[in-house]
């Protein structure tokens, strides 16, 4: 018994030492450039290729051939990686959406071309490069840990790796080449990588899919480590190392028996589980491609021509019909992706899980073998499998409430090969299973006609889920999801729905394709195929249904008619080409196009010049450029034009540089001639108030409260749903305390803001302002203290809840939903507020000057004083109670200032309560009636606006 103990060590500890070179290579990376290298694996099999082409097809000596491949192949692989693909990236940002799509469209570019190269099947005679003895690859992988460890705490190099991981751009600032520490990065990492193939390759299968996705298996030692600590990361591996080879001698009974053997050969596989849905996430940045620009319109007749190419197929016969049913089942699969992934803006790595989960239980449901559920013919099990796994998608969906970027595509990563390992390649689960076509359509032909249909009922629910409010709380959430959840979307909720959404529609596809092929292919579904199809949706565009049915037909297509692994290369290219193209092949044609047209401008003949003027004769001079009806800006400032401008630059009261602006509420003494055709702006008696006398910082109404209208055009009070009406509450803030690390953001905040009343909090850079404004968001949650509404204490609730219950606020950065149209992005506030007001939309767009033409414009590309405006209105759409401003002033010019304090002045006579965080003294001065100011995470000074502003302009500092 003790040999064998000692034996399984010895096992143990040559497979953990694999995986702790993996671990090393991936920390080093990701230390070096901030990239998790999805392409890790990739690399190790191509240099074990590599190796095995020199010394068995070449016949080279095995020393020579490892040097080779090892210290010049391998590293030249990264070093290229870094030039061609990622410092582009780099320096247009870092979007780590780009990144993470580019790493793994390198993945399936490696693992294409070496199924192109050495054709798909396994390789059983690459050669040994060190023995089986493992002590020398713990050797190796110990050796490579504390040099790793000396250089990067103990050399300049380190110093320097050390700068560009904490702050590239200010390492770069003091004369460190980032260039070349990201460089050196990609060489070892690259190398790390090199090395674990060689090693490993003659115990395990060497083919172009098995080892890479072996690699990858072993992320739970690098994400174990944090992705930073080495000692952790060797010591966890050859922990499970060891482990996962004890558990060998285990032979359980009963029915867990395949389950528990299949958990002990796997462990590297639960361990991956436990790191990515367990463990706290890897950097909370966004790692999915957000719509920065407009969505890229649908060219003119490509949906006609998509209807003709997928009926071609009803045309053929024989084996291109064969090939041609798969088209329709993909097409599904990839459409669950674009919800997911381009209407909801959440990773899916693990999609072909569950389109396997909806073969599997199609086959069983159709052979009676399901527990618990009678036999059921081949339709009425696919329905039924779709019911069923559609929940499962909560696997996927839950993590991704609280993780975004690396780690959701790590949790989605985890779930896929959780669920192949563990389902797919146990025989008590897939063993003996054949899977025929429905009654009735058991010719190609015939099932060809059905998937259309279900294809037709696919694009439907996609299209459902893309219109209306669902369609435009997934959009926010994409584009936004802090501006969303404080519209009031309920973020959570809506990313399960997309996450269970993407699990039935991928089910549906599942089951189809495992029809058209009449048998569960377990390989169909591996998590390498997952990896393939998110990188084809995203390049071909995410969030276009065409793209995903293009995507299908291109991967079959290619695979049928080309040689096996050309499909995966070409994917891989348009990947690692996506931070060039984020808008996809279409939008880069698109842009080509533009750029080859010539630039000049179509002119008049002589004779077309008379005609025209004799037609129209010469207009009269104007003194200013007219703006179009409908398209004012805020009731004070600039126009918004169609063409997204901002209006002219000579605009009436409009601050030059260098002059005074005048208060807010205190117009310029000479107003010149309003050009003909500009729309009259309302004055402050139309908004329902007056200018406040100077110094009060109080507002006047003019009317009486039964006749005071909250701000619009009309001058009545908005009409409300009959639950509306409610009495004013107070927004209470008690003993706040906020701590980060050892630094205290907030000490004992008390602060409230009652109805009908403009609160202001001033103070310097550190203050604790922006800390309180989020504590009062449920953007934040303090540490001790409590925050109610009333009576009702809200501490605990999440910035959504607190918007349904009448909290809106608005962002210092602009939240906006570029993706969306304007009068959509009020409609989002609308929709998700404390009142569903059917007048609201039109109410806010007219009160910012937003009901013109502008209204049905994209977000993107508008000027930021619009985008203001926007955001504003959506905040009102709502009906909000407490209105929380952070900096509302930033991006307005003098204009729009003026009309936007006397808006919020309306806004408090009309019983809204009001908070501002500004640094705009003259505009607190104006409009505030209490003034806090913060020092330190404290309040110092409080009290009525005059008085607080004198005290700070008479204090000796200044």
């Amino acid at each position: 018994m003790s040999s064998l103990t000692y034996d399984l060590t010895l096992a143990g500890l040559s497979v953990g030492g694999a995986a702790a070179l993996t671990g090393i290579g991936l920390i080093f990376t990701h230390r070096a450039t901030g990239v998790l290298n999805f392409a890790h694996g990739a690399i190790a099999m191509v240099c074990a290729y590599l190796l095995r082409h020199f010394t068995v097809e070449w016949g080279w000596p095995l020393e020579l051939g490892a040097a080779v491949t090892l210290l010049l192949v391998a590293p030249a692989i990264g070093v290229a990686l870094e030039r061609l693909v990622f410092r582009p990236l780099s320096v247009r940002g870092g979007d780590p959406a780009q990144t993470l799509v580019a790493s793994i469209g390198v993945f399936v570019l490696l693992v294409g071309g070496a199924a192109l190269v050495w054709g798909t099947g396994a390789r059983a005679d690459a050669p040994t490069l060190v023995s089986a003895d493992p002590w020398g690859q713990l050797a190796v992988a110990v050796a490579l840990a504390v040099g790793v460890g000396a250089v990067t705490r103990w050399t300049r190099f380190g110093r320097e790796l050390r700068a560009v991981v904490d702050d590239r751009s200010l390492a770069v600032l003091c004369g460190v080449d980032a260039d070349r520490v990201a460089a050196a990065g990609w060489a070892f990492g690259s190398f790390t990588a090199g090395l674990t193939g060689v090693l490993l390759a003659p115990y395990v299968r060497l083919d172009p899919y098995g080892m890479p996705l072996l690699v990858m298996e072993v992320l739970a030692v690098a994400v174990a480590a944090r992705m930073r600590s080495l000692p952790v990361a060797v010591v966890v591996a050859l922990g499970l190392g060891v482990a996962q080879s004890q558990l060998t001698r285990l032979h359980p009974s009963g029915r867990a028996e395949p389950l528990l053997q299949a958990v002990g050969a796997n462990l590297f596989v639960v361990a991956l589980l436990i790191a990515a849905l367990v463990l706290p996430g890897l950097g909370d940045r966004d790692a999915l491609p957000r719509t920065a620009t407009a969505r890229v319109a649908t060219p003119p007749g490509a949906w006609a021509v998509a209807v003709v190419l997928f009926l071609l197929p009803l045309g053929l016969a024989g084996s291109d019909l064969h090939t041609s049913v798969q088209v329709p089942a993909l097409g599904v699969v990839l459409l669950s992706l674009v919800v997911v992934t381009g209407r909801g803006g959440q990773i899916s790595l693990g999609q072909a899980a569950y389109a396997g989960l909806g073969a599997l239980f199609t086959a069983l449901l159709a052979a009676g073998r399901f527990p618990g559920l009678p036999r059921l013919p081949e339709l009425a099990a696919l329905a039924v499998a779709v019911v069923l796994v559609a929940p499962l998608g909560v696997l996927t969906g839950w993590p991704a409430i609280s993780r975004h970027g690396l780690a959701l595509a790590l949790a989605t990563f985890a779930v896929g090969v959780g669920v192949s390992r563990f389902v797919f390649a146990q025989p008590y689960a897939t063993s003996g299973l054949s899977l025929d076509r429905p009654t009735g359509f058991d010719g190609d032909r015939a099932y060809y006609v059905l998937e259309l249909v279900l294809l037709a009922v696919a694009l439907s629910a996609a299209h459902v889920l893309r219109r209306g409010r669902t369609g435009r709380a997934l959009a926010a959430m994409r584009d936004h999801e802090s501006g969303a959840s404080a519209a009031g979307v309920r973020v959570p909720t809506v990313k399960l729905t997309a996450f269970v959404a993407g699990a039935a529609l991928a089910a549906l596809g599942g089951g189809m394709l495992g029809m058209g092929l009449r048998a569960f292919d377990a390989t169909a579904y591996d998590p390498v195929r997952g990896l393939l199809w998110f990188a084809a949706v995203v390049v071909l565009g995410a969030d276009n249904v065409l793209g995903a049915l293009a995507a299908a037909a291109l991967l079959v297509g290619l695979d049928a008619g080309a040689r096996g692994g050309v499909a995966a290369a070409l994917i891989g290219i348009l990947a690692v080409l996506v931070g060039r193209f984020p808008g996809g092949p279409y939008e880069a044609l698109r842009t080509a196009g533009s750029r080859l047209r010539t630039g000049r401008r179509a002119s008049l003949t002589p004779l077309g010049a008379r005609v025209r003027r004799g037609l129209r004769p010469p207009a009269a001079k104007s003194p200013g450029k007219p703006v179009p009806a409908g398209a004012t800006a805020l009731p004070g400032g600039n126009g918004g034009t169609p063409d997204g401008s901002d209006g002219t630059p000579d605009v009436p009261g409009q601050r030059r540089p260098g002059t005074p602006r005048p208060r807010a509420g205190r117009p310029p003494s000479h107003q010149p001639d309003r050009p003909s055709g500009m729309v009259p702006r309302p004055d402050a008696a139309s908004l329902g108030a007056t200018t406040p006398p100077p110094g009060t910082g109080r507002p006047r109404t003019t009317t009486s409260p039964d006749s005071t209208a909250r701000p619009g055009v009309s001058g009545r009070r908005p009409s409300r749903a009959p639950s509306a009406p409610t009495a004013p509450q107070t927004l209470c803030a008690r003993r706040l305390r906020v701590t980060y690390g050892g630094f205290t953001a907030l000490d004992g905040v008390d602060l409230e803001v009652r109805p009908g009343r403009v609160t202001a909090v001033v103070g310097p850079n550190g203050a604790g302002k922006s800390t309180l404004f989020h504590c009062l968001a449920g953007t934040v949650r303090p540490d001790q203290g409590r925050v109610a509404l009333g009576e009702r204490d809200i501490t605990r609730l999440a910035a959504h809840a607190r918007t349904r219950l009448g909290i809106a606020r608005t962002f210092q950065q602009l939240a906006v939903f570029p993706s969306l149209t304007v009068t959509e992005n009020v409609q989002v506030g609308a929709e998700q507020g404390r009142v569903a007001d059917p007048a609201a939309v039109e109410r806010a767009l007219r009160l910012f000057g937003l009901d013109g033409p502008v209204r049905s414009l994209p977000a993107a590309g508008l000027p930021t004083g619009t985008l203001r405006r926007v955001e504003l209105a959506r905040a009102l759409a709502g009906s909000p109670r407490v209105l929380l401003l952070d900096e509302p002033a930033a991006g307005l010019d003098t204009a729009e200032i003026t009309a936007l304090a006397r808006v919020l002045r309306a806004l408090a006579a009309d019983g809204t309560a009001l908070l501002v965080v500004e640094h705009d003294l003259d505009l607190v001065a104006d409009l505030a009636g209490v003034v806090h100011v913060m020092a330190a995470g404290r309040i110092v000074i409080s009290g009525p606006a005059d008085r607080v502003l004198h005290a700070l302009e008479t204090r000796p500092d200044g």
